[in-house]
């Protein structure tokens, strides 16, 4: 009977084993999937006319990653044969070892390599050449990342951030905070977008919001990025209660941060933030990544409420007062939480749990607020801050020889015209995809009442026989189907509508974007475009009015012009008769 209950246990052991190996490789498959979250939080937080360019980028961030990687990178993070603790020994096992080489910790540290590549992208996107990205976004894969992260990964358990304990579970310094920093580094040296900073008359700078194209894209890859996130948080659990206890804290974090963000902006903004809150989101996850194994709940909750504050913090600080041009807000979200959540893991870590470089019995350092003083305090910090600096210092080398040999920033004639057509030759990544014409046969509440309705006197001048009158009304979308009904009560046969924008007494609105004060000039308008010959034009413009006054600015404008005459294209028919349906409905 024992040998039964023992070789059952052996069995689940084994059964157990074999599922978190092939769960091990699913995370790796949703952190791979976290490519395409980037690819949409970046185009939709940039213009539309450099949409292609970016996910031109965030494609090659993993196949150019791939191969540096393969090529050196990993042998310089995981190599048996590591030199103080500070760098491998690159060997050829991953060609010669084909049959034993451990296949799965390679693809599951490339998906992480490539993650921490195009944080880069958002920060220097919309001016930065497309071979100089390819080159910076080569160099993080096979010499910034690899080294650092084999001082906290290092497979045989050779780095030196490992031997003294230190604690990053899933990557906020390793990943996060390197990107992060990579991405500061990068945008401070390759200097502000075109019209992004201007100098006022008193000498100061006045930061002014160019805003993304797409907030739902960007929502679309907030979510896509939260959900790839259990997998990139939650891979390296080997048991259930691990697992469950990553995936509560990958949920509570964010989730706080977003709700936090969403309160604070409100009370400071006067409007919630929503960019800043699909921030939030994202900061909420990078806080987490180190210590989501190591924290509970109430540490998660902190972790996130933080986050919250701190990426609408160093955005604005960043933006307003130091004026780095980072148009996704990807050193607020990476940098600063990438050094936060790491910081933390020595506040807040329970000294329990799951968690790699553990002592030898699996226990590790308790945080300053769990009974384990200042010890593991002390080795974050030292720790995130060599990791920030070996970055900081690698890629102002690799920018600063780019930019002074094939040059890192497009010309200025460039920028302006966007990415895609100067770096891709392509006219637009949403060629051929027309904007969503608005509907204009909805219901109305249908014609005004016109029985006290007079024409009203135009000046038009004297009207020669066969002459027009072109009668054209700019008034707000809303008011469009009351317009259309009244029209077709004074015998109005046909009209051209347009969609304009524009402004007149109302002055435009106001608005933030990202926590910069904006002013948009130009409200959506609907133009209606009339050719009257039989109608009386004075009964159009009286009955327009009568449609259209609310007695508010914003109401419209009604302009009469003459008409020397007109031609129905496919009949040549002109005057009177181009105007008549009459014969169209034979």
């Amino acid at each position: 009977m024992e040998e039964l209950v023992m070789g059952a246990e052996e069995i689940i052991k084994a059964a157990t084993d074999s599922s978190f190996a092939i769960w091990f490789l699913i995370g790796a498959s949703l952190v791979f999937f976290m490519q395409a979250g980037f690819a949409m939080v970046e185009t939709g937080f940039t213009r539309a006319k450099n949409a292609g360019n970016i996910i031109m980028k965030n494609l090659m961030d993993f196949c150019i990653g791939t191969i540096m990687y393969i090529v050196l990178g990993f042998g310089l993070m995981m190599s048996e044969d590591y030199v103080m603790g500070i760098i491998g020994i690159p060997n050829l096992d991953i060609f010669i070892h084909y049959d034993t080489f451990n296949w799965s910790q390679f693809v599951f540290q490339l998906v992480f390599c490539a993650t921490a590549a195009t944080i880069v992208s958002g920060a220097m996107a919309e001016r930065t050449k497309f071979s100089a990205y390819c080159i910076y976004s080569a160099a993080i894969s096979l010499i910034v990342y690899p080294i650092e992260a084999g001082w906290v990964w290092n497979y045989g358990g050779n780095g030196w951030l490992q031997q003294l304990h230190f604690v990053d579970f899933a990557g906020s310094a390793v990943i996060h905070s390197v990107g992060g920093m990579a991405a500061l580094v990068g945008a401070i040296i390759v200097g502000p977008r075109i019209g992004k900073y201007t100098k006022r008359s008193n000498g100061k700078i006045r930061s002014n919001a160019i805003a993304g194209h797409s907030i739902t894209l960007g929502a679309l890859g907030c979510f896509i990025l939260w959900f790839g996130w259990y997998g990139f948080n939650g891979a390296a659990a080997t048991n259930n209660d691990s697992l469950a206890s990553i995936f509560m804290n990958t949920t509570i974090a964010p989730a706080t941060a977003t709700v936090v963000c969403m309160i604070f902006t409100w009370i400071k903004d006067g409007k919630p933030d929503v960019g800043m809150c699909l921030n939030a989101s994202l900061a909420g996850l990078v806080a987490i990544t180190a210590g989501c194994a190591s924290v509970d709940t109430v540490g998660a909750l902190i972790i996130g409420a933080v986050s919250g504050i701190l990426v609408d913090v160093v955005v604005e600080v960043l933006d307003k007062k130091f004026h780095i041009d980072d148009p996704v807000g990807a050193v607020g979200v990476h940098w600063a939480n990438g050094v936060w959540g790491t910081i933390a893991v020595g506040l807040f870590a329970t000294g329990r749990g799951e968690t790699v470089n553990a002592f030898a019995d699996g226990s590790y350092y308790a945080g300053l607020f769990y009974g384990g003083g200042a010890k593991l305090l002390g080795i974050q910090i030292l720790g995130i801050v060599a990791i920030d600096v070996y970055a900081a210092i690698m890629m102002t080398i690799v920018f600063q020889i780019i930019k002074h040999t094939i040059g890192l920033r497009v010309k200025p004639e460039e920028e302006i015209i966007g990415m895609d057509i100067s770096e891709h030759g392509l006219a637009s990544a949403y060629a051929d995809f027309l904007p969503a014409a608005p509907s204009y046969a909805g219901e109305s509440e249908g014609s005004v009442d016109l029985s006290d309705v007079k024409p009203v006197a135009l000046t038009l001048g004297e009207r020669a026989e066969g002459r027009y009158t072109k009668v054209s009304i700019i008034c707000p979308e809303e008011r469009f189907g009351v317009l259309r009904d009244t029209m077709n009560a004074i015998g109005v046969m046909g009209m051209t509508v347009s969609q304009v924008m524009g402004c007149g007494a109302e002055k435009g609105k106001t608005g933030r974007y990202r926590g910069v004060s904006t002013t948009m000039n130009l409200y959506r308008k609907v133009q209606v475009d009339i050719v009257v010959s039989t109608v009386d034009p004075g009964l159009v413009v009286a009955a327009a009015r009568k449609a259209l006054n609310t007695e508010h600015y914003g109401d419209g404008k009604i302009f009469v012009t003459n008409v020397e005459d007109v031609m129905r294209v496919r009949t040549g028919e002109v005057g009177v008769e181009a105007l008549s349906y009459k014969n169209e409905r034979k």
